[in-house]
């Protein structure tokens, strides 16, 4: 008898612990949770569905299942056509999704799957699990729509934007790339981004692509297009690398813009400006020939006359041969400047130092006699370009003169070198009357001159610029207003 009630304390014991960790195990289920039996009522139900629903346990649990759901819902679901199918069948359900809202409460959805629990293949009850996946929808809805947005951003630049792996395969190709190629995206997708070019432009667009590989910044080149039919256009691209997981390079970005209107326009600029330099260049060549030919055709009146003096007609055929004489050099300082030399194309290797040295020199009378103070500083080591000496020498005589004209009552002429690593910059200072912000865009133009009539033809500097231009150098100008100015040529060194 003893035995016989022992066991029956334990049995409600071991029934009790069992009912705990039941309990346990359905609240700990992030889903809602209801079990249902044959006819659909309702046997158990976790906290979860509880508190999403707004119901309490004693409304639930007994209550039909079309109860517990707006009966649009439990219709709409086919509840209790699915429940029949799982105790007749034995299997669960795949996922469905629901929207459902409870009193007082804003809209969820839902993704619901009903389970079989079975006991010797007996289907005793089902388990209608639900999940809210409602801000899952939302985000995803969210990415969706900025991914259509982006894409449709793309879609309708005019510029061409296109994506590779990093092996150089396309991956994407917009509508504006489709235009200028004309190439479809089903045309191009999978082949290599190098295929679309010419020969020349593959290896420097391979060591761009490496570099991005590596991480390395943004890269603009202008390589030409090979379209569909053969023709090229000139394209400008800004390459980027595409960042994944652990800051992995997974792809490269190239955005590029047909230039070929823009080099119409650029084209077309040069053009007027080319007309615009010749009409000033006519304009100086008129000014500086018509006083010389006027000086001339004044002297050989006079001496067409019959009274004319041993002596004024002497004079006469001086001015007549001085003005010849202004005429020519203005004709052959434009030729330089036109063509600095027959010889330019021979390229010998010219110590710079020494040439300006002896540059100095030649100016040096000069200089002397408008009482200007020449200072000079050379680097010790020389300094060996690649040129031709005299047409520098010419060069550089232009911008000394120039400097000596610019202190008409005496100053200081300071000429030094200062080397770097690839090119050599020759400084030519003056302690002049200095240009103004105006005059400097147009000191370069051929016969721009501030000289006294007479005195100069305003081709020095257009011939100095011209000539420096040839070796591959450049000029730079700054200037203050009564203080001077400074002339910086710079030139590549050997």
């Amino acid at each position: 008898m003893e035995q016989k009630k022992a066991a029956v304390l334990y049995d409600e014991s071991a029934s009790g612990r069992y009912e705990r960790l039941y309990t346990m195990l359905l609240e700990a289920i992030p889903s809602s949770v209801l079990i249902v039996d044959r006819d659909t009522c309702v046997v158990s139900v976790n906290r979860n569905f509880l508190e999403k629903s707004r119901r309490s346990r004693t409304n639930t649990i007994g209550q039909q299942l079309k109860d517990v759901f707006p009966p649009f819902i439990f219709d709409q679901m086919g509840l209790a056509r699915r429940i029949k199918q799982v105790f007749k069948k034995n299997q669960p359900t795949i996922g469905e999704r629901m929207s459902y809202r409870a009193a007082g409460m804003p809209q969820r959805v839902y993704y619901y799957r009903l389970v079989p629990v079975s006991r010797w293949e007996n289907v005793e009850n089902v388990i209608l699990l639900m999940d809210d996946v409602t801000e899952q929808i939302r985000l995803s809805e969210e990415v969706l729509r900025v991914e259509r947005h982006l894409a449709s951003v793309v879609d309708s630049a005019s510029d061409i934007v296109l994506s590779t792996d990093v092996k150089g395969r396309i991956l994407s190709w917009n509508r504006a790339a489709e235009t200028i190629s004309g190439y479809s995206f089903d045309e191009v997708k999978g082949r290599l981004f190098f295929e679309y070019f010419k020969e020349k432009h593959k290896k420097e667009i391979e060591d761009v692509f490496s570099r991005l590989r590596a991480g390395k910044k943004s890269q603009m080149a202008e390589w030409n297009l090979k379209t569909k039919t053969e023709t090229d256009i000139w394209v400008s691209w800004v390459c980027s690398f595409m960042m994944g997981e652990k800051s992995k390079v997974t792809g490269i970005v190239a955005v590029g813009r047909d230039l070929t209107e823009r080099r119409k326009l650029e084209a077309q600029l040069v053009k007027s400006q080319k007309f615009a330099a010749l009409g000033v260049m006519a304009g100086g060549i008129a000014h500086e020939i018509r006083n010389p030919l006027a000086i001339c055709s004044s002297a050989a009146q006079f001496l067409m006359d019959d009274d004319i003096t041993p002596e004024f007609s002497k004079e006469c055929a001086e001015k007549i041969h001085t003005g010849i004489q202004r005429a020519s050099i203005i004709i052959e300082n434009l030729l330089r400047f036109a063509r600095p030399s027959a010889k330019s194309e021979i390229l010998d290797e010219v110590n710079l130092s020494i040439l300006i040295q002896e540059t100095l020199v030649l100016t040096a009378n000069q200089a002397k006699i408008q009482k200007i103070k020449v200072k000079s500083h050379f680097p010790k080591e020389n300094i060996v370009i690649s040129g031709n000496a005299s047409l520098l020498q010419q060069a550089f005589i232009n911008l000394f003169l120039n400097a000596i004209e610019a202190m008409p009552d005496g100053g200081v002429l300071s000429v030094f070198i200062e080397q770097m690593k690839k090119e050599v910059l020759i400084h030519t200072i003056d302690t002049g009357r200095g240009i103004t912000r105006e005059e400097i865009d147009i000191i370069f133009d051929p016969f721009y001159t501030t000289s006294p009539v007479g005195k100069g033809t305003g081709l020095g500097l257009s011939i100095c610029y011209s000539l420096v231009k040839q070796h591959a150098g450049s000029i730079e100008v700054e200037s203050v207003v009564g203080k001077g100015s400074t002339f910086t040529v710079r030139l590549p060194i050997l």
